[in-house]
């Protein structure tokens, strides 16, 4: 057991927390970066990235945060190993407690812990992953440009998901468990007046069915929610679109969150109900969710927090 020490504690260590350690570490801040109990988050899972800028070619989601990860470092960012099961935010120096015992101590906090996407939990589902399978349209829509894709939700999130792809297809199909969306009534308007979408109503997946070398998605086995039958359709792509949770169970009562549970900062700023702790990233955006965007607010959280220390005398140990 240790007691840490720093200027500036950053939790999380995906695209917003390593940019939030670049530039903290360029403005001397010597930043602690708690990685968590998934580095590099989830961009570790994303096998092929093209829309992230300065690559003409297509990346590898671990090379980047591997990159991310080297060049925070390099600026001086200290990185470590550790999962905070407690944190104090009742006075400054602010307080987070490690599952080992470790005690870090900082003037100010840049919470970057992320969301993730939900998923059906089917084994089918963890397998195809990746060969197939999605969770975010904007992120893999173009990999399926001319194939027949399926979603599946029934909320804002599915239905925004299956018109964005019909840039990319003119065959999507829109699953849905009921019998009439929760999405809001223009973006409903929007999905039935649209001639190359179609809705299967009362289905849920049964099983994600992959074939060839390399394994892909072929088809999707489908459950009737009233007669229990089973059908199979075609399907190249298939995006999961039933929501994301946000990393922010740690933060109840101590910050504000929306009635998502979404830490709510000022507009325009990373800055949340509490004085010197600052959010970023997916922990706070719910609308965009993109690694560049998370980057982007990394950024701001930094100077946010620089701004923040510079015009207070209050940070001396």
């Amino acid at each position: 057991m240790a007691d840490h020490k720093s200027r500036m504690l950053i939790l999380g260590s995906g695209p917003a927390g390593l940019s939030a350690a670049i530039y903290a570490a360029r403005a001397n801040m010597e930043p602690i970066v708690i990685q968590g109990v998934e580095p590099g988050g989830q961009l570790m899972t994303t096998t092929e990235v093209e829309n992230y800028p300065g690559f003409a070619d297509i990346i590898q989601g671990p090379w980047l945060m591997e990159q991310m990860q080297k060049q925070a470092e390099n600026c001086g960012a200290k990185l470590v190993w550790d999962n905070i099961s407690g944190v104090d935010f009742s006075e400054r120096p602010f307080k987070l407690m490690g599952d080992g015992g470790d005690v870090y101590h900082g003037d100010v906090v840049v919470i970057a812990t992320g969301a993730q996407a939900r998923w059906l939990g089917l084994e089918s589902e963890t397998l195809l992953r990746g060969k197939g399978l999605s969770a975010c349209a904007t992120c893999d829509g173009f990999f399926f440009k001319g194939k027949k894709i399926a979603v599946i939700g029934g909320g804002n999130t599915a239905v925004e998901e299956a018109l964005y792809l019909t840039n990319h297809s003119d065959d999507v199909t829109l699953i849905h468990r009921r019998d009439s969306l929760r999405a809001e009534k223009v973006l409903q308007d929007r999905l039935f007046d649209h001639p190359n979408i179609s809705v299967m109503w009362e289905k849920t997946v049964d099983k994600f069915v992959g074939d060839g070398d390399p394994l892909g998605l072929v088809a999707i086995d489908l459950k009737d929610t009233k007669t229990d039958a089973i059908t199979q359709i075609d399907a190249e792509g298939a995006f999961v679109a039933i929501g994301h949770d946000p990393a922010t169970s740690l933060f109840k009562g101590h910050l504000d969150l929306d009635d998502d549970n979404y830490i709510q900062v000022a507009t325009g700023s990373t800055r949340t109900s509490v004085p010197g702790v600052f959010a970023c990233g997916d922990v706070m955006d719910k609308i965009y969710r993109q690694a560049v965007t998370a980057a982007g607010t990394g950024c701001m959280a930094a100077l946010d927090a620089e701004r923040f220390l510079t015009g207070s005398a209050d940070h001396a140990w």
